[in-house]
């Protein structure tokens, strides 16, 4: 199994957060990770986006061109991203923001209505992590316990009070993933 994925969206919203937290999930389950972060100068409110691969075999290069998964979570992100995807492939997005949504014919889509979510539990800061539950319904790459492992060496320890708030919103993202348009 060999998974390669972009995430994308404003800085703030979780984005290299999500990805790095997605890497040591696989870190702890064995398998061969890479994360390779892209954001401006200007971090929070500009563009922000994160390469992560996880594979059970060797990865040779973090850079590719195609994604199996693209988590998409702003307009500008989609414009840029949404063709990236392989043929096949699936496009996850929260529609908040969105003002053209996916047209492509040749890939699976889902929508997690995140945003709305995370201000319904009055956690916006769990955005990021419904969002990942969601496409963990979708694509169970890496296990429920290995997410909290990820979680706990991905926040710092003053923050690892979160982690069962953090963890209700994944589980959460997997209660409300959409499907949008899929594949037979």
């Amino acid at each position: 199994m060999t998974e390669e994925i972009i995430i994308a969206g404003f800085g703030g919203q979780g984005v290299l957060s999500m990805g790095k937290i997605m890497c040591y999930s696989g870190i702890v389950q064995g398998q061969e990770v890479t994360w390779m972060p892209s954001y401006g100068p200007e971090m929070r409110g500009g563009t922000a986006n994160v390469t992560v691969i996880i594979s059970d075999d060797r990865i040779s290069s973090p850079i590719i061109n195609e994604f199996d998964t693209a988590i998409i979570l702003n307009q500008q992100s989609m414009d840029k991203f949404e063709s990236m995807v392989k043929p096949g492939g699936t496009l996850i997005y929260d529609g908040n923001g969105i003002t053209r949504h996916p047209e492509r014919k040749d890939i699976n889509i889902y929508r997690v209505p995140a945003a709305a979510e995370a201000a319904k539990m009055e956690t916006t800061k769990t955005f990021n992590m419904i969002v990942l539950g969601g496409f963990l319904k979708i694509k169970p790459i890496v296990k429920m316990e290995n997410v909290i492992a990820g979680l706990k060496k991905s926040l710092p320890e003053r923050y690892h009070h979160m982690i069962p708030v953090n963890e209700k919103a994944v589980k959460r993202g997997t209660e409300i993933v959409e499907e949008v348009q899929i594949l037979k």
